[in-house]
């Protein structure tokens, strides 16, 4: 699983990443987790406002940190 926090480093961002890696090690899954502040990069997922979280390609949330639990509810679908 290809998991990419997308930020410019901002404290949500930072957030985000926290409990992406806590969602993670709570699910005991083999993830790979990028942080991803490259606004190229972002703006060609669409993305329009940070953080966003995207697995596998696919864009799952954008503007709000997410709970470690809704994050891992994503793991499941």
């Amino acid at each position: 699983m290809k998991i990419e926090i997308l930020g410019t480093g901002c404290s949500k961002c930072e957030a985000l990443t926290q409990n992406v890696k806590k969602a993670v090690a709570d699910a005991e899954i083999f993830a790979q987790v990028e942080k991803v502040e490259d606004m190229v990069k972002i703006m060609q997922y669409g993305v329009m406002s940070t953080p966003g979280l995207v697995i596998n390609g696919e864009v799952k949330s954008t503007g709000k940190v997410l709970t470690p639990d809704e994050i891992k509810a994503y793991f499941q679908k």
